[in-house]
Protein backbone atom coordinates (compact mmCIF):
# COMPACT_ATOMS: atom_id res chain seq x y z
CA UNK A 1 0.00 0.00 0.00
CA UNK A 2 1.41 3.34 -1.32
CA UNK A 3 -0.35 6.56 0.28
CA UNK A 4 0.10 10.05 0.66
CA UNK A 5 -1.47 11.96 3.51
CA UNK A 6 -1.71 14.52 5.51
CA UNK A 7 -0.66 14.83 9.17
CA UNK A 8 -4.66 14.81 10.35
CA UNK A 9 -4.66 11.63 7.77
CA UNK A 10 -6.06 13.40 4.72
CA UNK A 11 -5.98 10.87 2.04
CA UNK A 12 -8.04 12.60 -0.31
CA UNK A 13 -7.17 14.30 -4.17
CA UNK A 14 -3.14 14.67 -2.90
CA UNK A 15 -2.44 15.27 -7.15
CA UNK A 16 -5.16 18.33 -8.67
CA UNK A 17 -7.56 20.15 -7.44
CA UNK A 18 -10.36 18.24 -10.16
CA UNK A 19 -8.94 14.65 -8.44
CA UNK A 20 -11.87 14.18 -6.03
CA UNK A 21 -14.43 17.12 -4.82
CA UNK A 22 -16.44 15.01 -3.15
CA UNK A 23 -18.31 16.56 -0.30
CA UNK A 24 -16.65 20.03 -1.04
CA UNK A 25 -13.04 19.31 -0.75
CA UNK A 26 -11.57 22.24 -2.40
CA UNK A 27 -7.95 20.91 -1.19
CA UNK A 28 -7.22 19.10 -3.71
CA UNK A 29 -3.42 19.14 -5.09
CA UNK A 30 -1.92 19.51 -1.70
CA UNK A 31 0.71 17.52 -2.30
CA UNK A 32 1.95 18.82 -5.59
CA UNK A 33 4.35 21.30 -3.47
CA UNK A 34 6.16 18.48 -1.64
CA UNK A 35 7.93 16.80 -4.27
CA UNK A 36 11.27 17.06 -4.80
CA UNK A 37 13.86 14.53 -5.91
CA UNK A 38 14.07 12.29 -3.04
CA UNK A 39 10.41 11.49 -2.84
CA UNK A 40 10.96 10.69 -7.37
CA UNK A 41 13.74 8.88 -6.65
CA UNK A 42 12.10 6.54 -4.11
CA UNK A 43 9.09 6.48 -6.16
CA UNK A 44 11.04 5.33 -9.33
CA UNK A 45 12.80 2.69 -7.07
CA UNK A 46 9.90 1.04 -5.95
CA UNK A 47 7.75 1.41 -9.59
CA UNK A 48 10.71 -0.27 -10.85
CA UNK A 49 10.38 -3.39 -8.39
CA UNK A 50 7.57 -5.94 -10.33
CA UNK A 51 4.32 -5.83 -9.00
CA UNK A 52 0.60 -5.33 -10.22
CA UNK A 53 -1.92 -2.49 -8.84
CA UNK A 54 -5.27 -3.00 -6.97
CA UNK A 55 -7.04 -0.14 -7.39
CA UNK A 56 -11.22 0.94 -6.71
CA UNK A 57 -12.80 2.25 -9.11
CA UNK A 58 -12.84 5.71 -8.58
CA UNK A 59 -9.03 5.91 -8.07
CA UNK A 60 -8.65 3.88 -11.42
CA UNK A 61 -11.28 6.14 -13.67
CA UNK A 62 -8.84 9.02 -12.32
CA UNK A 63 -5.66 6.91 -13.25
CA UNK A 64 -6.95 5.88 -16.18
CA UNK A 65 -7.75 9.75 -17.54
CA UNK A 66 -4.68 11.21 -16.80
CA UNK A 67 -1.78 8.23 -16.93
CA UNK A 68 -3.45 8.03 -20.87
CA UNK A 69 -2.54 11.31 -21.60
CA UNK A 70 0.59 12.02 -20.06
CA UNK A 71 3.75 11.98 -22.75
CA UNK A 72 6.71 13.29 -20.97
CA UNK A 73 6.50 11.36 -17.75
CA UNK A 74 8.76 8.46 -16.75
CA UNK A 75 5.85 6.44 -15.25
CA UNK A 76 3.70 6.82 -17.76
CA UNK A 77 4.51 3.95 -19.85
CA UNK A 78 5.13 1.77 -16.52
CA UNK A 79 1.83 2.56 -15.25
CA UNK A 80 0.30 1.60 -18.77
CA UNK A 81 1.60 -1.81 -18.90
CA UNK A 82 0.81 -2.97 -15.23
CA UNK A 83 -1.87 -5.20 -14.64
CA UNK A 84 -4.45 -3.50 -13.10
CA UNK A 85 -6.94 -5.37 -10.81
CA UNK A 86 -10.24 -3.08 -10.31
CA UNK A 87 -13.05 -2.52 -7.58
CA UNK A 88 -16.20 -1.88 -9.17
CA UNK A 89 -19.87 -2.91 -8.75
CA UNK A 90 -20.44 -0.54 -11.52
CA UNK A 91 -17.91 -0.93 -14.34
CA UNK A 92 -18.28 -3.98 -16.86
CA UNK A 93 -15.34 -5.27 -19.50
CA UNK A 94 -13.38 -4.82 -21.06
CA UNK A 95 -11.76 -1.36 -19.59
CA UNK A 96 -10.59 0.71 -21.83
CA UNK A 97 -7.02 1.56 -19.46
CA UNK A 98 -4.99 -1.35 -21.08
CA UNK A 99 -3.65 -4.51 -18.84
CA UNK A 100 -7.50 -3.63 -16.64
CA UNK A 101 -9.17 -6.71 -15.49
CA UNK A 102 -12.46 -6.34 -13.14
CA UNK A 103 -12.26 -8.30 -9.63
CA UNK A 104 -14.65 -10.67 -9.58
CA UNK A 105 -17.27 -10.69 -6.51
CA UNK A 106 -16.08 -9.31 -2.92
CA UNK A 107 -13.41 -7.16 -3.99
CA UNK A 108 -11.54 -8.13 -0.26
CA UNK A 109 -12.35 -11.81 -1.38
CA UNK A 110 -11.00 -11.37 -4.81
CA UNK A 111 -7.41 -9.83 -3.04
CA UNK A 112 -7.17 -12.62 -0.48
CA UNK A 113 -7.31 -15.28 -3.63
CA UNK A 114 -5.09 -12.83 -5.67
CA UNK A 115 -2.63 -12.97 -3.01
CA UNK A 116 -3.06 -16.44 -2.36
CA UNK A 117 -1.55 -17.29 -5.83
CA UNK A 118 2.53 -17.13 -6.96
CA UNK A 119 3.13 -14.10 -8.85
CA UNK A 120 3.78 -10.54 -8.13
CA UNK A 121 3.63 -8.47 -5.27
CA UNK A 122 0.12 -6.34 -4.96
CA UNK A 123 0.17 -2.47 -4.90
CA UNK A 124 -2.69 -0.14 -3.97
CA UNK A 125 -2.68 3.13 -4.34
CA UNK A 126 -5.16 5.75 -3.06
CA UNK A 127 -8.53 3.68 -3.68
CA UNK A 128 -10.06 4.77 0.10
CA UNK A 129 -13.30 2.26 0.19
CA UNK A 130 -11.48 -0.26 -0.99
CA UNK A 131 -8.11 0.16 1.10
CA UNK A 132 -10.47 0.38 4.33
CA UNK A 133 -11.27 -3.25 3.15
CA UNK A 134 -7.93 -4.65 2.64
CA UNK A 135 -6.80 -3.08 6.05
CA UNK A 136 -9.76 -4.43 8.13
CA UNK A 137 -9.18 -7.74 6.86
CA UNK A 138 -5.72 -7.78 7.33
CA UNK A 139 -4.50 -8.21 3.95
CA UNK A 140 -1.92 -5.23 3.92
CA UNK A 141 1.32 -6.50 4.82
CA UNK A 142 3.47 -3.24 4.42
CA UNK A 143 1.75 0.33 4.17
CA UNK A 144 4.16 3.02 2.68
CA UNK A 145 3.15 6.35 3.67
CA UNK A 146 4.01 9.82 2.46
CA UNK A 147 3.44 11.75 5.53
CA UNK A 148 3.64 15.75 4.14
CA UNK A 149 3.95 18.38 6.83
CA UNK A 150 0.44 20.24 6.72
CA UNK A 151 -3.13 19.81 7.76
CA UNK A 152 -6.39 20.61 6.20
CA UNK A 153 -8.71 19.60 8.78
CA UNK A 154 -11.08 18.29 6.07
CA UNK A 155 -11.29 15.11 3.67
CA UNK A 156 -11.20 11.56 3.39
CA UNK A 157 -8.77 9.82 6.06
CA UNK A 158 -6.96 6.76 5.47
CA UNK A 159 -7.61 5.74 9.14
CA UNK A 160 -10.81 5.60 10.29
CA UNK A 161 -13.02 4.89 13.15
CA UNK A 162 -14.55 1.64 11.46
CA UNK A 163 -10.60 -0.48 11.17
CA UNK A 164 -9.90 -2.31 14.27
CA UNK A 165 -6.47 -1.32 16.12
CA UNK A 166 -3.41 -2.22 14.85
CA UNK A 167 0.29 -1.59 15.85
CA UNK A 168 3.02 -1.27 13.68
CA UNK A 169 7.04 -1.69 13.11
CA UNK A 170 9.01 1.26 11.55
CA UNK A 171 10.75 -0.35 8.68
CA UNK A 172 12.30 2.69 7.08
CA UNK A 173 12.09 6.39 7.33
CA UNK A 174 13.03 8.67 4.91
CA UNK A 175 12.79 12.51 5.17
CA UNK A 176 12.65 14.50 1.89
CA UNK A 177 14.15 18.21 1.41
CA UNK A 178 10.31 19.63 1.51
CA UNK A 179 9.51 17.55 4.85
CA UNK A 180 8.19 14.77 3.57
CA UNK A 181 8.61 11.72 6.00
CA UNK A 182 8.49 8.57 3.87
CA UNK A 183 7.59 6.17 6.17
CA UNK A 184 7.24 2.08 5.55
CA UNK A 185 5.54 0.47 8.16
CA UNK A 186 4.52 -3.67 8.32
CA UNK A 187 1.63 -4.30 10.74
CA UNK A 188 2.50 -6.53 14.03
CA UNK A 189 1.50 -10.17 13.83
Amino acid sequence: MLNNLTLDGVMQAPGRAEEDTRHGFAAGGWAQSYADNVLGEYLGQGMSTPHELVLGRRTWQDFASFWTTQTDNPFTDLLNNLTKYVASRTLHEPLAWANSKLLDGDAVQAVAELRAQDGPDLLCMGSGNLLQGLMGAGLVDEYTLLLHPLVLGQGSRMFTESLPQMNFNLEEAITTSTGVIIAVYRPEL
